[in-house]
């Protein structure tokens, strides 16, 4: 990606996210999109999703089983389903190329097609200093000090208002982090819980989104942000990812998210 512009830097710095139209070209969001296709294809549905459980017993044993299988997903492929798409015996309700709501959370280390584009020329950008240097949503992924982590949203298909285009508060990037998610005891069940609490939102503060296929939308890790529920009849896949500004950065150790002597968090710049 070019150098951003002076104008761009300073929206994103007052904003809190910044949209760059025409990020990757039409053929590389088809080849995601394939690959995708490919990788649900080929998926092992987890234990947890395919059990029937009767006993309150059985039922502690699905909750743990489920915990456990996205604490430990930060060095894998796996995937995490919407509400409603299995039968209490574990069966599709649903077609499951449209039962998948996320695949997490090492694409990006793992998969050829992911790993290209995460690693492309044009996501090796030029550091923007302090406040605004890569970093992602801070109630989830904390460091010290704040400010480090950038998301990155790239729409694979056009975001629309119907099928659940980003929502921003601009500019609300600068009043700290309200709430926090970390890690509870080893064997806890849910195995996170929250710090703090998110304070009400007045919902005609935040700014619809929508953007066409290609698009990456840059966002600080602490501006406040929400997408609606898809009502539409087309889906709307999305890749994202997050960098983090490793130089003098602490990664909270209660972080749900932790990097694996199997898969350390690998660097851009390879």
């Amino acid at each position: 990606m070019a150098c951003l512009s002076p104008s761009q830097l300073q929206k994103f710095q007052q904003d809190g996210f910044l949209v760059l139209e025409g990020f990757l070209s039409a053929e590389e969001c088809v080849a995601m999109q394939q690959r995708i296709g490919e990788i649900v294809a080929e998926m092992d549905v987890p234990l947890h999703c395919r059990t029937e459980f009767s006993t309150q017993e059985e039922e502690q044993l699905r909750a743990q089983g489920s915990t456990d299988y996205f604490l430990s997903s930060g060095d894998k492929i796996r995937f995490f389903f919407e509400k409603g798409v299995f039968d209490e015996k574990g069966n599709f309700l649903v077609p499951p190329e449209k039962s998948v709501n996320k695949i997490g959370h090492a694409l990006h280390a793992h998969d050829p097609v992911f790993k290209s584009i995460t690693h492309s020329p044009k996501v090796q950008q030029p550091h923007f200093g302090g406040e605004v240097s890569p970093h992602q949503d801070a109630s989830f992924l904390y460091t010290e000090p704040l400010g480090r982590v950038l998301g990155i949203w790239i729409a694979v298909e056009d975001a629309t208002l119907e099928n659940g285009c980003l929502w921003f508060i601009p500019g609300s990037h600068t009043s700290g982090v309200s709430r926090r998610m970390v890690r509870g005891p080893v064997g806890s069940v849910p195995g996170t819980s929250f710090l703090g609490s998110e304070p009400a939102r007045d919902n005609s503060l935040f700014v619809p989104t929508p953007v066409q296929r290609g698009t990456l939308v840059l966002i600080h890790g602490e501006v406040v942000h929400k997408s609606k529920q898809n009502l539409s009849d087309h889906s709307r896949q999305a890749y994202t990812f997050h960098l983090m500004e490793a130089s003098g950065t602490t990664w909270s150790p209660e972080n749900w998210l932790q990097p694996t002597a199997e898969l350390p968090f690998p660097p851009l710049y390879t």
